[in-house]
């Protein structure tokens, strides 16, 4: 039965997210890495603009007082014209283009992070559908996108007709100044309306690639069985995680079996816990925990105990606090050492009247 999108209510798993990554879908907003591009344009432009303006000056005098070639008329010494403005000009435009260059590259790895990914570019045909071509031009979303770009074109023109509404006076009087006032003029009412829809811009691109962030999400949102399918592939097959345990099961009984015999005394629940301790005055610093165990466990313990003649010596709290603060191979804290002590008396007490 095909899943509808009202199914699909779970939020995306970190799994989800990152297969879809590697698939090249990330959220990123061209609109928002032009709108910061432009805006470092519009800056560095105000930083190597004169000297832009003053290549230009020297190109063209050299253009005119033929300063570049000492014969226009040989065909070599034209030829110098091209590499003698591409020399001048590019030395103030190769720096604004650069910068641009690095901020829109900044900007789109900010966005997306560091990938690489070539499953964007690999060729898939069920997108020359043309059913499927049909479906995205009736397609809910694809309204919503038309609208919004129509929705930036209003504003942008709004704006640049509203600035230049603005700066009419200026302009009309600008054929009135000599052409060094001019060109100053007529770069701060450049640079001004530029900011302004720069500035206009960013908004814009703040706003979209919000909008483009929610949709992901949202288009990679997954139903209840998706999400109970993906967590049971992330612990693995039931059988294997079964295998594994019992497998782990084992192993702790061989560790525990073989770590018995060297105990010193069994502390006891009497049922639910059981502590095995060793101490040996010449290694340890205090008594060790060597194996442990809780209900089942616990009564195995007891069992090779008492195979090996290892005393049992019930102390509910002692075994209690033990269980749930030492782990096997480390040595009794601090806290216990009065408790310990009486115990291992007793346990050396007992020995020795065995012995006698």
């Amino acid at each position: 039965m095909p899943e509808t999108d009202a199914e699909k209510t779970e939020a995306p798993t970190p799994r989800r997210l990152t297969e879809a990554r590697e698939e090249g879908n990330v959220a990123r907003s061209t609109d928002l890495t032009a709108a910061i591009s432009l805006l470092a344009a519009v800056f560095l432009m105000d930083f190597v603009g004169l000297k832009l303006l003053m290549g230009m000056k020297v190109v063209l005098a050299a253009m005119l007082g033929s300063s570049h070639t000492p014969n226009i008329t040989r065909p070599l010494d034209m030829v110098a014209m091209p590499a003698f403005t591409g020399h001048v000009i590019g030395s103030a435009i190769i720096p604004l283009i650069l910068g641009v260059a690095l901020v829109g590259l900044i900007v789109t790895v900010s966005q997306v992070g560091f990938m690489v990914t070539t499953k964007p570019l690999e060729i898939d045909i069920t997108k020359l559908s043309p059913l499927k071509g049909l479906k995205n031009i009736v397609s809910m979303r694809d309204w919503t996108r038309l609208v919004m770009s129509l929705g930036k074109v209003i504003i942008i023109a709004t704006v640049a007709i509203v600035s230049i509404y603005i700066k009419r006076f200026q302009l009309i009087h600008l054929a009135e100044l000599e052409v060094g006032p001019a060109i100053t003029l007529m770069g701060s009412v450049v640079f001004d309306i530029a900011l302004k829809l720069a500035l206009v811009l960013l908004i814009l691109g703040i706003v979209d690639y919000a909008y483009q962030r929610w949709q992901r999400t949202t288009d990679l949102r997954m139903t209840k069985q998706e999400v109970k399918e993906e967590m049971k592939r992330m612990d693995g097959d039931p059988l294997v995680k079964q295998r594994r345990a019992r497998v782990a099961k084992q192993l702790a009984m061989q560790r525990t079996a073989q770590a018995i015999p060297q105990a010193d005394v069994i502390v006891t629940n009497p049922t639910h816990f059981a502590i095995a301790l060793k101490y040996d005055s010449a290694k340890m610093k205090s008594p060790k925990v060597i194996a442990k165990g809780a209900d089942f466990m616990a009564l195995r313990i007891r069992q090779l105990a008492m195979q090996h003649d290892i005393p049992l010596v019930e102390r509910k709290d002692v075994a209690r606090g033990l269980y749930h603060a030492v782990e096997v191979g480390e040595e009794v804290p601090a806290k216990f050492y009065a408790a310990i002590a009486e115990i291992l008396a007793y346990v050396y007490r007992l020995s020795k009247k065995k012995i006698a």
